[in-house]
């Protein structure tokens, strides 16, 4: 089971993280800082599997990561995941993969200002643990359906100020004073002009 995901850059901002489990904000904060320490000082020629830190849940876990450019992406897991599926899992065809498909080539400030795109992309990917998508395709597939939602969603929230908008910029020489749609007419009051 997947117990976090982790994202930071060369300097340890976290730029992304993803608890599986309950902790508190200064633990989740230790875990972040601990991650870094371990998987900042390792050669970039060494393997990307190595034992948890001690609040992670020590030798029980493991930090599986892959540094590209200026970002880590950590994974922390325990014995029951494979280190070469969850690392095909950053790397090959999935998180990294769907993150540069979404983003035309995915950096730092994609993470910073689409946050809750990469965490849309990420529930696609992984939820409560356990992965539920492998295929870049289909979580892409999703993404889009998400996005298309709430850009419809956006169009109705915005309505009531297009339509004020709309009234401000009609330029009536007067404000009518009844309306008469169909067989239903209103009475309009009084009101203040607009501009």
């Amino acid at each position: 089971m997947i117990k976090a995901i982790l994202i930071f850059n060369n300097h340890g901002k976290p730029r992304l993280s993803k608890f599986y489990e309950h902790y508190t904000e200064d633990t989740e904060q230790q875990i972040i800082r601990e991650t870094f320490h371990l998987v900042s000082k390792r050669d970039e020629n060494v393997c990307n599997f190595l034992e948890g830190g001690m609040l992670i849940g020590g030798s029980d876990y493991k930090l599986i990561y892959r540094h590209y450019a200026t970002l880590y992406f950590v994974f922390c897991v325990d014995s029951s995941e494979s280190e070469l599926g969850i690392l095909d899992l950053i790397q090959v065809k999935v998180f990294v993969e769907t993150l540069d498909k979404c983003f035309e080539n995915v950096c730092e400030l994609d993470l910073i200002f689409h946050v809750d795109k990469v965490h849309n992309i990420l529930a696609e990917m992984v939820m409560g643990g356990m992965v539920l998508e492998t295929n870049m395709n289909e979580i892409i597939t999703q993404v889009d359906a998400q996005n298309k939602m709430e850009k419809s969603e956006a169009g109705i929230a915005g309505a009531p100020a297009r339509a004020v908008s709309a009234v401000k910029n009609m330029n009536l020489p007067e404000m009518p004073r009844n309306i008469n749609i169909g067989d239903i007419s209103i009475k309009v009051p009084n009101l203040p002009s607009f501009k």
